[in-house]
């Protein structure tokens, strides 16, 4: 019974801060009090009140703050959370700020803290050392709560939020190293080399085995197709696993394996997740999330003892100053030095005031300083590192806010702002539009209607004038350009993930597609003008055929450099088909905004030029693609087609579902077996990419007649190759001799004579040439070349001897062929003289 109590207790204890938390959520909002800050206001409290009346609050003080539980249970999910949310792109561009704060920003931030307290106060050097690397962990769930809200710029999120999770490992890492100094009672210069070595050791091994985790975890997410729970269990277990495994395996940081993980499957993982169910997962690690960070800051706050704060106090005032101290020289020292490296943007005067001011400490800090067993200065260092946690929360944290408004920091960017006023316009225009129909279904009377069209002109008219205030105090033509190209890109990314969503895009062609966006976007925004290739440039093309070719040459009779030719065939005609539909979305929306006169005229001509040029040129691919391999390109419409109309039944079972017409048990069985045939109908069926054989070979005049055992013979021996435009496959005087059969494309003959190059003929599908060296062994005597894209099926030379000893009639219909294209060659040859 005594256990059972307990355990009630204990879920009992749970669910009643869980209630506090919502209670305080609740209030925060309504006083507009940051959420943190106020958990652990409120914890305090309840603290305090659990003395006072012990009967109805007793059990808030009975259970301590255990350091397992934070590193355990809270951390890897607040870690993946962010790290799931964080933008790679954005990160990478302020790598080294956020790597300068995170790694020698912490170290040269614990040397000060410690060699201040160590002055101040009669903690020892190595103690002191030990307190200021617990304190040089951020830990800005305030503050980053506060930017969200404001609409602060994404690059001071990024900024702060970065630096937050990876000095979180190299906080735990140093202390561990320390502690063991401590531990070992000297101190040799030979230790910091060990120390070095043992830190980079146990960083970049928490990012491998963070890395491998998501990588294996995202093979697993890549076979399971719309099962919510499945999914959000696999990203549960790998945000666990990961930081378990590096913990507890290979010693090395979980912290950074676990942002390691978190990133790669916010990130490259992303596709990996059912598009039906990322929204699902993304609630999920928000609540998940929100449930850590309250119940954390909650026995925070319970765990204050203010008589030990007092007794402490002034070591405290110094270790606040040393921690404020060090803030700032690591801010307005460190920092400004990364600006002037090549390659990184300096940080602007108003984001280091508001980096410094938000550097907060939290759960992080007293998981370390909690940890601390057998240490002479356990009980001040909790008290101290306790009352620092509670200055940076409720001195800062409640103060931010005035200094991001006061820097102006708290305004949205103008792209924003600019959406926001165009989707007014745009709402307050559809909403005029509908006064007439409203009208005439007898909603309301024409009196009514007439009042409101007043009043929606006026919106409008407003909106207008803000806008074109809002373009006149702040925008040049350059940054709308640049503004209205960016717009584009979203839209059109926004576009390829429906159409990937919807099955009609594979994952490779929508990571390409994506990709080519990332490279216009930065390059636009670096002001070097858009780059001339983005997918597949000529020089990346002509080292993938070298490479075919190399395979070619050494696989010999294998099959698989054509293979991959066909993969890459149908993956750039799925790719040139986004691109057709991604482009022809965003011209739609160019057309509503010069509709709507909201762009220069100027500006929208440039950005619709380009993408009228990217929708022509894709086209002109697919029309390519559609000439060389027809039965590809059908196999793909009908699968579109077939897509199309499965989604349209979906879409119209999930109505019904809402209308109440079909029981939900039903509907889900019939949506579970359109999306399985939906899946059926993804990617290309390379099998169109390739023309039989046999089918070609009828269609050579001099095949026509052999018996059918030798023609299915030749049959076995031909080889694919697949030639783009230009490609010179016979050259004259080589002295190979394999024989080739146009299946699809166009090859022209030519001969040089006296320094200059004869066209001789054109050969389309259907027709052969090499045949005069492979009968009989002379060099070439005209160079071929592939005119548009061309299929062929080579016949070599041992094939063909191989077959000749068993099938006679094969060389003779050869050699008649011969004689026949010797014969047209010569006519030809004489008819030049002669008009020569």
């Amino acid at each position: 019974m005594g256990h059972e109590a307990h355990t009630a207790e204990l879920v009992l204890f749970v669910v009643g801060l869980l209630l506090v938390a919502a209670a305080t959520l609740a209030l925060s909002r309504r006083i507009k009090f940051p959420f943190t800050v106020a958990l652990v206001v409120v914890g305090v409290v309840l603290a305090q009140l659990a003395g006072i009346v012990p009967q109805w609050l007793g059990v808030v003080t009975r259970y301590e703050v255990a350091p397992e539980i934070i590193l355990f249970v809270f951390l890897p999910t607040l870690i993946y959370e962010s790290s799931f949310h964080l933008n790679a792109r954005q990160l990478r561009h302020n790598l080294w700020p956020v790597l300068t704060l995170a790694v020698p920003g912490l170290l040269f931030s614990t040397l000060i803290i410690g060699l201040i307290v160590y002055a101040a106060t009669p903690i020892e050097l190595p103690a002191a050392l030990l307190l200021g690397s617990i304190l040089s962990a951020t830990d800005p769930v305030a503050v980053i709560s506060l930017f969200k809200q404001l609409g602060a710029p994404k690059r001071l999120t990024v900024l702060v939020e970065g630096e937050s999770l990876f000095n979180d490992a190299t906080a735990i890492v140093l202390s561990r190293i320390l502690i063991g100094i401590i531990a070992a009672g000297y101190f040799a210069p030979q230790m910091i080399w060990q120390g070095t070595m043992s830190f980079v050791l146990v960083f970049f091994g928490g990012i491998v085995v963070g890395l491998a985790a998501a990588w294996l975890f995202g093979l697993l997410l890549g076979l399971v197709e719309s099962d919510t729970f499945i999914e959000i269990s696999l990203t549960t277990i790998l945000a666990y696993l990961s930081f378990l495994v590096a913990e507890e395996i290979f010693h090395v940081s979980g912290v950074m394996a676990t942002v390691a993980a978190g990133m790669t499957m916010g990130n490259w993982g992303r596709t990996k997740i059912s598009p039906p169910v990322l929204g699902y997962l993304e609630h999920f690690w928000e609540y998940m999330a929100y449930v850590a960070n309250a119940l954390i800051f909650l026995l925070v706050g319970l765990r204050v003892d203010l008589s030990a704060l007092g007794a402490s106090f002034d070591t405290l005032i110094w270790v606040v100053l040393a921690m404020l101290i060090s803030r700032a020289l690591v801010i307005y020292l460190l920092v400004p030095l990364v600006g002037r490296l090549p390659g990184n943007a300096p940080i602007d005067s108003p984001y280091r005031a508001v980096m410094f001011w938000g550097g907060l400490r939290g759960a992080i800090a007293l998981a370390i300083v909690l940890s601390l067993d057998d240490f002479a200065y356990a009980d001040t260092f909790v008290a101290v590192v306790t009352g620092a946690v509670l200055f940076t929360l409720l001195i800062q944290g409640t103060t931010i806010e005035k200094l991001v408004r006061l820097l102006g920091l708290d305004q949205p960017p103008l792209a924003d702002r600019l959406a926001r006023s165009e989707g007014w316009l745009l709402s307050k225009r559809r909403a005029l539009e509908n006064i007439p129909t409203l009208q005439h279904s007898g909603i309301f009377s024409a009196h009514i209607a007439g009042l409101l069209q007043q009043k929606y002109v006026s919106e409008i008219e407003q909106v207008k004038r803000s806008m074109d205030q809002l373009k006149m105090q702040e925008l040049d033509f350059e940054q709308e350009r640049i503004l209205l190209y960016r717009r584009c890109f979203a839209e059109e990314r926004n576009d390829y993930y429906r159409l990937y969503s919807r099955g009609h895009l594979a994952e490779k062609a929508y990571r390409d597609l994506c990709y080519s966006i990332d490279l216009q976007e930065e390059a636009i925004q670096n002001g070097s003008g858009l780059p001339a290739f983005t997918l597949h440039a000529p020089g990346s093309k002509r080292l993938r055929e070298k490479s075919y070719n190399f395979l070619e040459w050494l696989l010999q009779l294998s099959g698989l450099p054509e293979k991959m030719r066909m993969v890459q065939i149908a993956r750039e005609y799925e790719e040139a088909w986004g691109r057709v539909q991604g482009s022809g979305h965003v011209l739609d929306e160019l057309d509503r905004k010069a509709a709507e006169e909201t762009v220069q005229v100027e500006v929208l001509g440039e950005v619709k030029s380009c993408y009228e040029q990217w929708n022509h040129s894709a086209t002109a691919y697919l029309d390519s693609v559609a000439g060389q391999f027809p039965e590809f390109v059908s196999a793909m419409q009908e699968n579109l087609a077939g897509r199309l109309l499965l989604h349209t039944q979906r879409e119209s079972i999930m109505t019904k579902i809402h209308a109440g017409v079909i029981p939900a048990e039903v509907a889900e069985k019939i949506l579970q077996e359109l999306q399985s045939e939906i899946r059926t109908l993804r990617g290309s069926d390379l099998k169109h990419l390739q023309v039989d054989a046999a089918e070609l070979l009828r269609k050579v005049p001099f095949f026509k007649g052999l018996p059918s055992d030798d023609f299915l013979k030749l049959v076995d021996k031909l080889h694919p190759y697949t030639a783009p435009a230009g490609r010179e496959i016979i050259r004259q005087g080589a002295t190979d001799d394999s024989l080739f059969l146009i299946s699809r494309g166009v090859v022209r003959i030519s001969r040089s004579v006296d320094g200059r190059d004869e066209d001789l003929a054109t050969l389309l599908a259907g027709d052969f040439f090499g045949e005069m060296a492979l009968l009989h062994g002379e060099p070439r005597t005209a160079t071929c070349r592939t005119v548009a894209p061309a299929m062929l099926y080579e016949l070599r030379s041992e094939d063909f001897r191989e077959v000749y000893c068993y099938c006679p009639a094969i060389r003779l219909a050869l050699e008649e062929a011969d004689r026949c294209r010797k014969q047209e060659l010569a006519e030809k040859f004489s008819a030049r003289s002669i008009r020569h």
